[in-house]
């Protein structure tokens, strides 16, 4: 019989059908349901829409079971999960469907008529929601649910990240990748059946699907899913239903602590907060730290599954502003520029590798190749690792701004600048932010005898990036540094906003 992750759903429908496994909206999922739901929506996907074994199939909408369910069905098929951003914009998302060729973009009621507005941008590629799927539900029993020749190798997850270049990537993990990031987390956070996750970050990103969600499902424990983040809600569930463990970004472990029902709620039931996505301010983990609640910090990245370096709950409070040791089934090198490994306490560039990272970016042989070589996954990042093994991120070799948790690379911005006749050139940079981390600042070099409003510039970017992306100040110079290459150096650009020397409008 092929193996497909699928099983731990069968498994624990075997040993403990009545297990609640997935609670959302006063809704409860036992085991038993959710592997019912699964085999017939999988059956559904095959009998009506065909979908054989390296189809991809997207999903458009907020976090909800029926995202898991179709999860667990593409495993059971073969096909590529492709969880669509619904806070990029339509071309964004365009893009991603065609590159991608998706077959199928399935979407929930919210997202329904934006998901009919891409079908007609991308053609080859069939609209349906939730309803579509139930409505032919009556006629599945006895049909085939599962396509042959399915096993660990087989694809499962497509997920975009955004490329240095301004175009989006996809990256591919398969079924292997998807079990041994949830290995590394199970050994991360030391999961068992009686945990019980909240999950409240978008599963469009791997943090909120696989930092503790499909993990969870792995060893049998309970999830409850959170339409979106809204602090209050999240309050709310803490009190009510007693999770165990969730993952915060700094961004929103901020906004909690700016709750006004913060400080009375009762922490009690959490094991442990995890956080990451960027380097995490000691004041920030001191929110949960003064409460008592142990924070762990992990790395990775949309290419690592994400989970490859992590904290563990007992040195959460004595390893603070590290990202830990190398996941359990995960290696890591640090190297100079000559990828010759550098001592403790120097810093170089991370390589990771193990079976949780990605196997190829999605029809770029090219951007494969530089990613991955000689069987290491290039990070980009720069750290070092103490005496003691113990791993510190402190810059970045690439230019991403990390705001919120959410990626934005320069290039998207500055391909936007570009298109500004009154501007002679631009260079995107990140400025540090209290409440998110980091904001993109737009740093521009206008034509002689030029001028435009600050207001007038940022309009530009309205309805061709997300909001998140744009930039949130200007600063005006008579030119950009540059080196004897003419590469513009970002870095004295992000020292200077840093000293004073530029001042943001």
């Amino acid at each position: 019989m092929s193996q497909d992750v699928c099983q731990w759903i069968e498994t624990h429908a075997d040993f403990a059908p009545e297990k609640i496994a997935v609670r959302f909206e006063g809704q409860e999922i036992t085991y038993r349901q959710l592997l019912l739901q699964i085999k017939t929506t999988a059956a559904v996907l095959k009998a009506a829409y065909d979908i054989g074994r390296g189809d991809r199939i997207a999903y458009l909408g907020f976090n909800s079971p029926e995202l898991l369910v179709l999860f667990f069905a593409c495993a059971r098929l073969g096909a590529l999960l492709l969880p669509l951003n619904w806070r990029l914009t339509r071309p964004e998302q365009a893009y991603i469907l065609e590159n991608a060729a998706a077959r199928i973009l399935v979407c929930d009621d919210d997202h329904v008529t934006i998901g009919h507005q891409l079908s007609e941008t991308v053609p080859g590629c069939k609209i349906c929601d939730h309803a579509d799927i139930a409505a032919v539900t009556g006629g599945t029993e006895g049909r085939v649910d599962r396509n042959p020749h399915i096993d660990l190798t087989t694809p499962l997850l497509l997920v975009y990240t955004s490329g240095t270049t301004g175009q989006p990537k996809g990256a591919v993990l398969t079924q292997e990748a998807v079990l041994f990031n949830a290995l590394n987390s199970v050994h991360m956070h030391d999961l068992d059946v009686s945990d019980h996750i909240l999950t409240v970050l978008p599963m469009f990103h791997v943090g909120g699907l696989n930092i503790q969600t499909t993990p969870a499902l792995y060893v049998g424990a309970t999830v409850t899913l959170q339409r979106r983040f809204e602090p209050a809600m999240v309050l709310s569930a803490i009190r009510d239903l007693r999770p165990t463990r969730l993952v915060l970004v700094p961004a929103t472990i901020i906004a909690l602590a700016e709750h006004p029902d913060f400080k009375t709620t009762d922490l009690g039931s959490i094991r442990s907060v995890t956080t990451g996505s960027t380097i995490v301010q000691k004041s920030v983990i001191d929110i949960f730290h003064d409460r008592n609640v142990p924070v762990i910090q992990n790395y990775g990245l949309t290419e690592t599954g994400p989970v490859a370096l992590y904290l563990r709950i007992d040195n959460a409070f004595s390893r603070v502003g590290s990202t830990g040791r190398g996941a359990l089934h995960t290696r890591f090198r640090i190297v100079d520029e000559e990828d010759r490994d550098v001592p403790a306490g120097r810093s170089g560039e991370l390589l990771l590798q193990g079976p949780n990272v990605l196997s190829e970016y999605w029809g770029d042989p090219a951007a494969t190749r530089e990613a991955l070589q000689e069987g290491w996954f290039r990070t980009g990042d720069i750290g070092y690792c103490d005496t003691d093994g113990y791993v510190y991120i402190n810059d970045r070799k690439k230019d991403v701004v990390i705001s919120g948790s959410e990626n934005i690379y320069p290039a998207e911005l500055e391909h936007v600048l570009d298109q500004i006749e009154e501007l002679v050139e631009a260079a995107v940079i990140g400025m540090p932010d209290s409440k998110w981390g980091e904001v993109p600042v737009a740093v521009i070099v206008l034509e002689a005898g030029c001028d435009i409003d600050n207001a007038a510039l940022l309009s530009c970017f309205d309805g061709v990036l997300a909001r998140f992306k744009h930039p949130k100040a200007v600063v005006r110079v008579d030119a950009l540094p540059r080196n004897v290459m003419g590469k513009v150096l970002k870095h004295e650009l992000r020292q200077m906003l840093a000293d004073g020397t530029l001042v943001p409008e």
